[in-house]
């Protein structure tokens, strides 16, 4: 005697075929799967249903829309995470969907476990006398009179055109349009995006796909009220939000941002209708964190414009959740588009908000926010602000007590979390910053020692800030030396817009302290070569000195 199945599908396939083998109509399976699969695994009715057609959930929504195409209905919402929440019980379809499903199904809707007539006032017979069958209880009648009926074969209704089949739909060709409801050109152009990269063809950020981008964040803003998902949807969506957070710092900006934008799009096209709470709050916080990334990775690219809408639409998504730690890990990241494009003034405003919305409980964000508040502190102490370095000072002590106190999970993450590598990074910045170049090296060479060589963005922002250090200490011709080394040595397609612009400060600090130095016009031509930048902005052989 074998085991008995382990899986739903697979002791519903077991059931299937014996029953099929034994002359058995889809009504009759789908009742013994729902009475000997119910104990075990919870199998609902309307389950049972499809079960026993031996079909996806793919299938069922396309004869759905093809009977909404009959009937000349512009297409349902209807998707299989909705359809899959019907089964699970989280949600229960409504007038109209529950008669399409009854349509598909060929049966009441107390057969599937719902106690209310259609609301079409019919039956949904096919056709009477097609086969002899056991008597039926009365809530199958409809389904009983063609067992040979399966769903996905052709069922022509009086007077009108025959349903497209499950398999026609199956083959339809994409280029005739697509068959998942708002998959719009934004996908079409960050795919081809991704192929091109995959491809190692470069790839300049234009203004097609910067529309594209701004476009999709547009409409997660217009659709950010929730949307009915499964649980182990979710639990998919937020291991695959998590793994970006180990992805970022060694993978291409432009790269990341296709992989991060089309997932981004998928978790939107779930946002299409309200559900229970508790779900809903989830994928909120996966909406606000993909936004939020999506922000970090135009820092990188040198689109503020579009980072701080980012970062903006990921604040919506967070006042969803009622997460006070949430929305602190939003403002303190979106701090830092002032910190590097914008007035350190609004960095240090944004990073005492985000302490504010983190509270006394310790997280991410509270040993974060004062990291930022020291750093930008720095850069007004060099810009001539007296109070500012006993305040930096003062807020690196508070922001490593907090670190001290950070769980190992939170302390592992260079996107979500606060690593120490990083908080090493924040405090050499600011005693670079604040003049102490010899103590700033020291920490910066310590932080060097902690990244991963892949984590390719901070570690060239450390080496830059390195090099700044030789500058303070007076040794110009290695400043310079350094910091093009540090952006040289990068592949070509990791050279984001941060990185040269952060770059591109030494010149303009070298030439503010020494005048005319002969090394800086070299230094520009060397950062001249290949890397991602916004279209935007024109970016000139040498540029204005700049104030750091």
């Amino acid at each position: 005697m074998s085991d008995p199945p382990r899986k739903e599908t697979e002791a519903a396939r077991r059931i299937r075929a014996h029953a099929l083998a034994r002359g058995r109509g889809p009504v009759e399976i789908a009742q013994e799967i729902h009475e000997q699969c119910g104990p075990l695994f919870g199998t609902s009715r309307v389950k049972a249903h499809r079960l026993a057609h031996g079909v996806a959930l793919s299938d069922i929504v396309a004869q759905v829309r093809a009977l909404y195409e009959v009937d000349g209905k512009p297409p349902p919402r209807l998707g299989e995470t909705l359809l899959s929440a019907y089964e699970s019980g989280y949600k229960r379809p409504g007038p109209e969907y529950l008669h399409y499903l009854c349509a598909v199904y060929r049966v009441e809707p107390d057969a599937l476990d719902y106690q209310s007539p259609c609301i079409c006032g019919r039956g949904h017979a096919v056709r009477p006398g097609a086969a002899s069958v056991p008597k039926p209880r009365p809530a199958e009648r409809h389904a009983a009179t063609a067992p040979d009926t399966l769903v996905g074969a052709i069922v022509p209704r009086a007077g009108e055109r025959p349903w497209a089949t499950v398999n026609d739909l199956r083959g339809h060709n994409r280029a005739d349009g697509p068959l998942t409801i708002d998959v719009g050109e934004e996908d079409i152009v960050l795919r081809r995006t991704l192929l091109q990269l995959l491809a190692g063809a470069g790839v300049a950020l234009d203004g097609q796909i910067l529309g594209a981008v701004d476009n999709l964040r547009r409409k997660m803003d217009d659709t950010l009220v929730g949307a009915t998902v499964s649980p182990t949807m979710l639990d998919q969506w937020e291991e695959t939000t998590y793994g970006y957070g180990q992805q970022y710092q060694a993978t291409p900006s432009l790269r990341m941002l296709c992989d991060v934008l089309l997932d981004f799009s998928e978790v939107r096209r779930m946002c299409d209708k309200r559900q229970p709470v508790e779900l809903q709050e989830r994928l909120c916080r996966i909406a606000a964190q993909l936004s939020g990334l999506s922000g970090l990775i135009m820092i990188n690219l040198g689109d503020h414009r579009l980072a701080r809408s980012f970062f903006r639409t990921a604040r919506t998504a967070a006042d969803e959740t009622g997460d006070r730690q949430l929305r602190a890990w939003v403002t303190v990241r979106e701090s830092l588009v002032p910190m590097y494009y914008g007035d350190p003034r609004e960095a240090l405003h944004l990073a005492r908000k985000a302490q504010d919305l983190a509270g006394r409980t310790p997280g991410v964000a509270g040993a974060m926010a004062p990291a930022v508040e020291a750093r930008a502190l720095g850069m007004l102490a060099m810009r001539g602000r007296g109070d500012a370095a006993p305040s930096a000072r003062r807020a690196l002590v508070r922001g490593r007590s907090v670190f001290d106190q950070l769980s190992k999970a939170d302390t592992s993450d260079l996107v979500y979390g606060f690593t120490d590598r990083q908080m090493a990074f924040y405090e050499g910045d600011t005693f670079t910053s604040l003049g102490d170049h010899k103590h700033g090296d020291e920490v910066l060479s310590h932080a060097l020692t902690l990244y991963s060589p892949t984590d390719r963005v901070d570690l060239t922002l450390v080496r830059i800030d390195r090099a700044m250090c030789k500058l303070h200490a007076g040794n110009p011709d290695a400043a310079l030396a350094a910091g093009r080394e540090a952006i040289l040595e990068l592949p070509a397609d990791h050279r984001s817009d941060i990185l040269v612009h952060r770059a591109r400060q030494i010149g303009a600090a070298v030439t503010a302290k020494h005048g005319d130095f002969p090394a800086v016009k070299e230094f520009y031509e060397a950062l001249a070569g290949p890397w991602v930048t916004s279209p935007t902005q024109e970016r000139p052989s040498v540029p204005p000195s700049e104030q750091v």
